[in-house]
């Protein structure tokens, strides 16, 4: 996974984040999309986290 820069982090486009209006769980790429679904493991965003994902990238196998 490339490392995310505060200054690449500032001028992603909404559509890149789970969460576009607080800007949380950046997916830009399958590799930040697979640490997004991790940190959200267990918390109330998760669903709509696993929904973006499989919505981006439907190739990433997403297990119950």
């Amino acid at each position: 996974m490339a490392k995310l820069t505060y200054a690449r982090r500032k001028n992603l486009p909404k559509g890149d984040f789970v969460l576009p209006e607080t800007r949380r769980y950046p997916i830009e790429d399958a590799a930040h999309a697979r640490d997004a679904l991790a940190r959200s493991s267990g918390k109330p965003e998760h669903a709509t986290v696993v929904a973006a994902v499989r919505r981006m990238y439907p190739e990433i196998d997403i297990e119950k």
